[in-house]
């Protein structure tokens, strides 16, 4: 039977309540259903192109948003629009999973891999099917190999006692059996190709599962595509320690408590603009003010001219509704530094 080891850190300990207190406060928060829709299309997108890009996907961001919003991108490569796309359908599949209550299955773990890998690189990836010879992990600079997976007739055995585990009454918390059952697949590598995309997908239907679905607006790959020397280093930390996963779990624990606190600083942000906008409102703002007042809300701190740009107004308009705004403690203004002079204004939080 799989058993993984591993100890639970003081960091882990940390990281898993902040966790637990972005949880809290998203299951509190009062957020409209638009913004709860936005995020979540934006956070789709961002797993998408990042989950890609971590494995050599070339598009940019903005590309990645154009063909998820049902552009075409002409120049793009045709395997990197099909993996991005794939990755969309991979996540329908999760969704409608989590929804089922089904238990964890081969099967299912297989179909995310096919979906991933569907009509990419001329199907050399076998989608949904194990690999049947030896594959290894090569440097793609040094093209030294840095892992030689197991041997191709104990994938079957490995993934029954992975699926087993993933299905018992562990009483582990829900984020670390996510942690662990990324590694393992990563680990055991049955397929040929997409690997890594799969174990992603299945710690985000881990999370899904045990009830962690943050209205799916988080977005683990994000954080490992930010430093990708990080993430292959906290994985294979676990090889260097005797399978020991307790350095890929803190790395894999705060990753996730990072992506939580900036959800949660977003929806907190959107509250107190909400907040604010009510005072305004209630403060007799209307019109051309009110105006103003929303496009600091919006973008940030603002200088003069960003503003009369933004609002098509002249700069004395724009000064009259400012001190207004200023007295009424809903807007201060701020000098950004000592060696910029400029006046910035921005919204009294």
């Amino acid at each position: 039977m799989f058993e993984p080891r591993f100890t639970i850190t003081n960091a882990m300990m940390a990281d898993l309540t902040r966790i637990e207190r972005a949880v809290g406060f998203m299951l509190a928060a009062q957020l409209s259903d638009d913004w709860i829709r936005d995020m979540q299309a934006t956070a789709m997108t961002l797993e998408a192109y990042h989950t890609t890009h971590i494995e050599g996907a070339q598009l940019t961001l903005e590309q990645a948003t154009q063909l998820l919003a049902g552009q075409t991108i002409p120049e793009a490569d045709p395997d990197d629009v099909r993996e991005l796309l794939n990755c969309r359908t991979a996540f329908g599949l999760v969704a409608e999973y989590v929804g089922s209550g089904e238990p964890m299955t081969q099967a299912l773990i297989r179909e995310i891999h096919k979906r991933l890998v569907k009509d990419v690189r001329g199907g050399s990836a076998t989608p949904g099917q194990y690999r049947l010879g030896q594959n290894l992990i090569v440097n793609s600079v040094t093209r030294e190999t840095v892992y030689t997976p197991p041997p191709a007739h104990e994938v079957q055995p490995l993934m029954t006692d992975l699926v087993e585990w993933l299905n018992a009454d562990t009483s582990i918390n829900t984020v670390l059996v996510s942690g662990i059952a990324q590694f393992q697949l990563v680990h055991i590598h049955p397929f040929i190709d997409g690997n890594g995309r799969t174990a992603r997908l299945l710690a985000t239907l881990v999370m899904y599962r045990g009830n962690y679905d943050f209205k799916r607006l988080f977005t683990l790959s994000e954080f490992y595509d930010r430093d990708r020397s990080a993430y292959y280093a906290a994985l294979q930390s676990v090889r260097g320690h005797d399978m020991n996963m307790t350095g890929w779990l803190e790395y894999y624990v705060g990753g996730l408590a990072t992506q939580m606190q900036e959800v949660q600083n977003k929806g907190e942000q959107v509250i107190k603009t909400g907040i604010l906008q009510i005072k305004a409102g209630a403060a007799g703002f209307s019109g051309t003010a009110l105006s103003v007042f929303s496009t600091i809300l919006k973008g940030g701190s603002q200088t003069p001219a960003d503003l009369t740009a933004k609002l098509h107004i002249s700069r004395s308009t724009l000064q009259r509704h400012l001190r207004s705004l200023i007295e009424a403690g809903l807007v201060r203004a701020v000098q950004s530094s000592t060696h910029d002079p400029t006046a910035h204004y921005e919204a009294n939080m």
